[in-house]
């Protein structure tokens, strides 16, 4: 489930299945967007998303992905919550730890800020499912890190540190214990700002969202294609009977 709540103008997304790693389904992909969408029609001047007991997001609900995918490659709530995240006015920030896998790293690209704990695994596995990159992470992650390090992270689809995330411009500082006060400290110094100049700021630093969309939809239209694939369906097969992937499938 998404918990959301609205305290002194701070507007808390909170990803909560606890049981699957806080993987996200349809439903909580559309209520998160549906909070953002409507975030500035109240007293909101800050988005703070982050997950429950201490890990952020396992990444989709594979399962549950499967069964939405199989046979239309529908996927219209996580491409609602997508063009929300990336239209939205107001700055979000992002609190990170435990695990942030696939789209749980992918949406930090369009986050403000993101804290991180020291010990977050990220990690951008579509290749490893036969996959193709999404949210723009081909076109955003070489301008923010250049391109070798988008060939590492998006080839190799590889579990990565927070230091490697830092460096490569993922996110904004690493945290141990106090995580959370980091978190207070920087959302407290943005509501202290005049809201129309922040909103203003944000609005030019994404002047770019015209190419981003573009790459959202060009990536979710090979995406969409590599899921019909026989690599796909044997990848997301082997994941669910928890067995090894049968390679002599791979071309």
């Amino acid at each position: 489930m998404i918990n959301t709540q609205v305290v002194d103008h701070v507007l808390k997304i909170q990803i909560d299945q606890a049981s699957k790693k806080n993987a996200l389904n349809p439903r909580m992909y559309e209520d998160m967007a549906i909070a953002i969408e409507t975030a500035s029609e109240s007293a909101v001047k800050v988005i703070l998303i982050e997950g429950a007991n201490a890990c952020f997001t396992s990444g989709n609900d594979v399962s549950e992905f499967v069964k939405s995918s199989a046979k239309t490659g529908d996927i219209n709530e996580t491409y609602r919550f997508m063009l929300a995240l990336l239209h939205c006015p107001l700055p979000v920030v992002a609190k990170v730890e435990g695990l942030a896998i696939g789209i749980g790293t992918t949406l930090l690209l369009h986050c403000d800020f993101v804290l991180a704990h020291k010990n977050t695994k990220f990690a951008m596995p579509f290749i490893n499912l036969g996959l193709v990159p999404e949210y723009a992470s081909s076109y955003i992650i070489p301008r923010i890190g250049g391109h070798l390090v988008a060939a590492e992270l998006l080839m190799l689809g590889e579990v990565f540190s927070a230091e490697k995330a830092l460096s490569a411009g993922l996110i904004n500082s690493m945290h141990d214990d106090d995580l959370e006060q980091a978190c207070k400290q920087l959302v407290n110094k943005l509501i202290a700002k005049p809201t129309a100049a922040l909103q203003q700021t944000k609005a030019l630093l994404k002047y770019d969202k015209v190419n981003i969309q573009h790459y959202i939809d060009e990536e979710l239209k090979w995406f969409v294609q590599a899921m019909q694939t026989d690599v796909a369906k044997e990848a997301f097969a082997a994941f669910i009977e928890k067995r090894e992937i049968n390679r002599n499938i791979f071309k």
